[in-house]
């Protein structure tokens, strides 16, 4: 494990004693805000993605959950979750129009690593009074139908796991598109009021591969046949050789406004990060 700078040590991790104060519940730790980011964030930058979720246990207990879409990055930290820190929560979106494919991972997934995700769906109301106003198939007309139906079936539902926590944690990448090369590790996520955390913010997509492959990590058949990023079935397209990881995402959108909000704040990605030191 790397060294901590004094400050941020004697505020909020007694390194010496890190892996026992989390599972052993040793210590209450500060409550940590956004303004404490740009203090954190130099730290967090040089560890590991098991020693970032292992932070975040200590650092939020119960009051942070980790969001899987069921992508490969979130595959590789589900496994790390479920070795190193087995009691925190991950919950998915089931939109009601994702792939067979992703359905099937959901249930391999769960049966590898022997828990259950939190599944939170749409409002059936919600999605109803959308169709019968907008058709079913809305998305592909304009942008603002687009991100109605995300409002509808992601963003929404989303708003509902995250209530109650301090943070969450993602398997956003900037390697992943161009919406998303000014993340880093510890973000304040404006959208929601609360942290958002990136362990693997700086992996390319091989390390993610290499990581997925030496520990035999379930993942979306649909990534062998060009899928490199995976969303609804309806908005999802192959990726063409030279595409950018999320290029099939609402492929017939310009590359800037592929993004369904889940990491926006006012159209953007959240611009949060601490000066890199």
């Amino acid at each position: 494990m790397l060294p901590l700078d004094g400050s941020v040590k004697s505020r909020y991790i007694d390194y010496s004693d890190f892996l026992s104060q989390i599972f052993g519940a040793q210590t209450q730790m500060p409550v940590i805000t956004r303004d404490d980011i740009p203090e954190i964030a130099p730290t967090l930058r040089q560890l590991s993605q098991r020693e970032i979720l292992l932070w975040a246990i200590q650092s939020f207990g119960d009051k942070v959950a980790f969001s899987s879409s069921l992508g490969v990055e979130d595959q590789v930290l589900t496994h790390v979750i479920a070795e190193s820190a087995p009691s925190m929560r991950i919950f998915t979106l089931d939109t009601g129009r994702l792939f067979p494919e992703t359905y099937n991972l959901i249930e391999q997934t769960e049966n590898r690593y022997r828990f259950k995700f939190e599944v939170y769906c749409p409002d059936a109301t919600e999605v109803e009074a959308m169709v019968r106003e907008h058709g079913i198939n809305l998305f592909y007309r304009s942008t603002d139908l687009r991100k109605l139906c995300c409002g509808v079936r992601k963003i929404n539902p989303l708003r509902r796991a995250l209530r109650g926590l301090e943070a969450w944690i993602t398997g956003l990448r900037r390697a992943q598109s161009v919406t998303r090369q000014e993340a880093d590790v510890l973000e304040w996520d404006a959208q929601n009021d609360l942290i958002k955390i990136n362990p693997l913010w700086k992996y390319t997509d091989q390390e993610v591969w290499d990581f997925v492959r030496s520990h035999d990590i379930p993942y979306n058949p649909l990534h062998n046949q060009g899928f490199l990023s995976i969303g609804c079935s309806c908005c999802t397209r192959a990726v063409r050789p030279g595409e950018d990881v999320r290029a099939g995402r609402w492929w017939w959108e310009s590359p800037e406004h592929r993004e369904c909000g889940l990491h926006l704040s006012n159209g953007k990605l959240v611009p949060t990060r601490a000066t890199v030191q």
